[in-house]
């Protein structure tokens, strides 16, 4: 993904939170221990603003000090827990997602579009996909996705056309559609249809199919998905077996939206 454009400050902005933030998403799986100047390059700050943060994020307790490196600790976990639980969606889907995995004997999630990721906030399976594991959290690039594919049909044409501006295209399998002409042409087929499957797109072995989900107004504000793996099931075995599933089930969750205000609230920004 391209860098963030960097924004205007606002005057009734605090700039030395959002350095905070960008600290703290400094860090990831395969970043979980940073040293001094690899945290202020990841996060694209002086080292001496970088260090202010971090000390104060360690003596708030979101972050701990072990020799030269820096590594998160589970107090972080608050921040993300406080969305979940101001949006009820623990609540919300357990029942649905759980049936939903219980009857294909595999994984159902639901996702949000946050810039040009997806973000899993609930999900429930009883497999595990050898090469892909998601979990709360889970944060994956929308163009190879089924739930991502399916949320970009849901954008204006402003908004989609600046992702398209915005993002770089990076194959993750030899399966990965990276054209951006190939790409909008998907994205409109399932904006037509209601639905988007792939296939080793962003892993080889994973095969899903996703369906939108929508508040009263009828604006996507979520997507929900089953997952597999193709030795198991193919992409249009998988249509043809899930997708009404699929579509009762959003219908039920669409229906629930009016207690989740926050979420049909936050697809608007």
């Amino acid at each position: 993904m391209k860098s963030r454009t960097a924004r205007p400050a606002r005057r009734e902005t605090m700039g030395g939170l959002a350095k905070g933030l960008d600290v703290i998403r400094a860090f990831n799986r395969d970043a979980a221990a940073l040293t001094l100047s690899e945290v202020a390059a990841r996060a694209r700050l002086p080292a001496a603003t970088a260090r202010r943060c971090l000390l104060t994020l360690a003596e708030l307790g979101y972050v701990m000090q072990v020799g030269r490196t820096f590594l998160l600790r589970p107090k972080v976990l608050e921040l993300g827990a406080a969305y979940l639980d101001s949006m009820n969606i623990e609540a919300l889907t357990k029942t649905y997602l759980e049936d939903l995995a219980s009857q294909t004997g595999d994984s159902a999630a639901l996702a949000v579009l946050d810039g040009g990721e997806i973000v899993y906030l609930a999900r429930a399976s009883v497999r595990t996909l050898v090469r892909l594991e998601a979990h709360v959290g889970s944060r994956f690039p929308a163009y190879p996705t089924s739930m991502g594919r399916v949320l970009l049909a849901g954008l204006g044409p402003e908004r989609l056309a600046r992702y398209f501006e915005e993002t770089t295209f990076e194959p993750f399998t030899d399966r990965t559609v990276t054209d951006p002409a190939k790409l909008k042409k998907l994205i409109g087929e399932c904006r037509r249809a209601g639905y988007a499957a792939v296939e080793d797109e962003l892993a080889y072995g994973v095969v899903a199919l996703a369906v939108p989900v929508h508040d009263h107004t009828g604006r996507v504000v979520a997507a929900l998905n089953s997952s597999s793996h193709s030795r198991k099931i193919t992409k249009a075995k998988l249509v043809r077996e899930r997708l009404s599933m699929l579509q009762q089930i959003s219908t039920q969750i669409s229906a629930q939206l009016q207690r989740v205000p926050g979420l049909a609230l936050s697809a608007q920004v």
